[in-house]
């Protein structure tokens, strides 16, 4: 962008360690019970083929390490500038998405169910259209002029929504 704009809000979240970890150790118990599985079965058919137990053992180390590197890179940016609401989920989205007051018909700070509104966290398309979020059950909605709708997962909608308002009175 080549000119400067003036930022008002910006919420940076990202997954919590707990989650990360859960995510590579139940990876990590995964390999050692294939390989067993692989081992067993193919012991019992003769002697076993060492190629896919080196595979599995390839895949169990570096799939786990990539996964949580992955998680570790996550995060949803949210920022509020003098010319618009800019979005970001890394590394997703390389870079910012901006909405202005011409794509919103409104916008408002609610409580949401993310599991059974949006089928969980993250970048998730449910009934009630899109939404991006990391944690929690609170956000902004943006209904845009084409009726379609993104919840925006915040720890802070109430502010995040002022914010918006302070730059797009006319939706909302």
């Amino acid at each position: 962008m080549a000119e400067e704009t003036e930022l008002i809000y910006r919420e940076e979240q990202r997954f919590g360690l707990w989650l990360r970890w859960l995510i590579v150790a139940s990876m990590a118990l995964t390999v050692p019970l294939s390989i067993f599985s692989l081992t067993k079965t193919t012991s019992e058919q003769g002697a076993p083929e060492i190629l896919p137990i080196i595979l599995l053992t390839i895949a169990g180390i570096f799939v786990p390490i990539a996964i949580a590197v992955l998680f570790l890179l996550l995060k949803l940016e949210t920022e509020v500038r003098s010319d618009g609401l800019y979005i970001r989920f890394f590394p997703a989205h390389i870079h910012f998405k901006r909405f202005t007051a011409e794509d919103l018909t409104e916008y408002y700070a609610r409580q949401y169910k993310p599991i059974r509104e949006y089928g969980g966290w993250g970048i998730r398309c449910g009934r009630k259209g899109k939404a991006y979020n990391i944690s929690g059950n609170k956000g902004v909605q943006l209904v845009f002029k084409s009726g379609k709708r993104l919840l925006i997962g915040s720890q802070r909608a109430e502010e995040l929504e002022e914010a918006i308002r302070s730059i797009m009175p006319a939706a909302g």
